[in-house]
């Protein structure tokens, strides 16, 4: 699998994402850091599935196959990616997307931040950034699942657990 992820993807000169709406052509920097590094978000959809893939082992989620995350993403009503930027290197570093009626509601899923990445505020400028996106789109009820040991960090973001008595139910096959 490694020699299939250097054939076709190259981290060390990616470049940025390639912008096709004017919304999407300013990459919104979040923060300076030291020297020439910085952090960007975008919403750009055609991220590298093999970096994602390679974001998702670093946090240990279980791997899914690349045509399904592919089709995940198109299907989505908003992508946020977020990217350290070292000189002319990219490097993905956080993603999140969101499904959404595109009226009411929307769901947010996928949020991972890379283990060097967390305990700097990054996740919470992500959390929010995707937030104000979807509010920016007058989606009006977002949600979330959760893992047991990020409800907190959910928490302080202003999510609570089953509002009004609401109960989540789910549907898998045999």
């Amino acid at each position: 699998m490694v020699f299939w992820k250097r054939l076709f993807s190259n981290s060390e000169t990616l470049e940025p994402p390639q912008m096709t709406t004017l919304e999407d052509q300013q990459l919104e920097e979040i923060s300076k850091q030291a020297g020439s590094e910085s952090i960007f978000f975008s919403t750009k959809r055609d991220i590298d599935l093999f970096q994602l893939e390679e974001l998702c082992d670093a946090v240990g989620w279980a791997r899914r196959p690349l045509r399904k995350v592919k089709k995940a993403i198109a299907h989505s009503f908003l992508v946020v990616s977020m990217w350290q930027v070292k000189g002319k290197r990219w490097r993905l570093i956080g993603f999140a997307r969101a499904t959404s009626d595109c009226a009411f509601n929307a769901t947010i899923w996928d949020v991972v931040v890379h283990p060097s990445f967390q305990k700097k505020g990054l996740g919470k400028e992500l959390m929010q950034y995707t937030i104000k996106k979807l509010r920016k789109q007058d989606i009006s009820n977002i949600t979330l699942f959760a893992d047991p040991h990020v409800i907190d960090f959910y928490r302080r973001l202003g999510f609570v657990l089953e509002p009004e008595g609401i109960k989540g139910m789910f549907w898998y096959p045999d």
